[in-house]
């Protein structure tokens, strides 16, 4: 029988999850930079363990909210970065740094939606992880969690399933806010998105643990729903400037024929 807790605890701007055992405590996802005194201050305090207990953080992806507190964590307590297993970084090259500049920018704004006070969340836009792992993989040192690739946000998020109580981590690939689930934002391949949400159905999880809205139980009938309504197309950043240039002239357009008609 399985003798892991799952806690959830409030990070900056997003949950974060502990599965803690008698000997060892892995991180589910890397965490804001911001939040490692809190999580760092549960164990010591609150679960009263040494900082080492901490083995593992995976890092799903690579966003600020997931990754920035990563590497601190290594330094901190000698934990492996596990991700996933790709060869090039996601912020590679000047168009990836410039990604990086947005993105932590995005989660600035957020944490400004969520009354948050200023904190520092600059991290390396390149990650070394320690171990990188594909689909299908075991969490080593925490072989009761599978590594699933939920790609479709990014190129590289990644789902924790936990076996014994089939409860799955999901990161950023479901939101829910307020009375509804929403697609994240980015969307970068849209199809790779919706297989991901099937995988995750298919699993028939009794609870979806969710970065942004906490965990839930979700039924087939919701997946569906929310599997027919995702977007059919990419939604980033280049794509909504995209669309509103378009927009606008398609309205100038319009208002040209209407000042030449009359």
């Amino acid at each position: 029988m399985s003798s892991c807790e799952i806690v959830r605890l409030e990070g900056y701007i997003q949950s974060s999850y502990l599965a803690v055992y008698p000997d060892k405590i892995m991180l589910l996802d890397g965490c804001c930079r911001a939040d490692v005194p809190m999580v760092l201050g549960y164990i010591k305090d609150t679960l009263n363990r040494p900082i080492t207990d901490l083995k593992v953080v995976v890092v799903t992806h690579m966003h600020p909210d997931h990754a920035g507190g990563a590497r601190k964590f290594r330094q901190e307590t000698g934990c492996r970065i596990i991700s996933a297993d790709k060869k090039s970084q996601w912020y590679g090259g000047i168009g990836g740094r410039a990604m990086h500049f947005v993105d932590m920018n995005l989660a600035y704004y957020v944490a400004r939606r969520q009354g948050r006070p200023f904190k520092n969340l600059y991290y390396s836009a390149s990650l070394k992880p320690d171990i990188t792992v594909t689909d299908g993989d075991f969490v080593p040192e925490f072989d009761e969690w599978q590594v699933l690739e939920t790609p479709g946000h990014t190129d590289r998020d990644l789902s924790l399933f936990h076996l014994p109580s089939r409860q799955v981590y999901t990161a950023d690939l479901i939101i829910k806010l307020r009375h509804k689930f929403v697609a994240p934002f980015p969307v970068y391949d849209p199809k790779a998105y919706k297989q991901s949400l099937k995988k995750i159905r298919d699993l028939k999880p009794l609870m979806v643990m969710m970065a942004h809205g906490r965990e839930r139980a979700m039924s087939r009938v919701e997946f569906d729903a929310f599997i027919d309504q995702a977007p059919k197309y990419p939604r980033t950043i280049k794509d909504t400037i995209r669309h509103k240039l378009l927009w606008r002239k398609k309205g100038s357009f319009r208002l040209f024929k209407r000042r030449h008609h009359k």
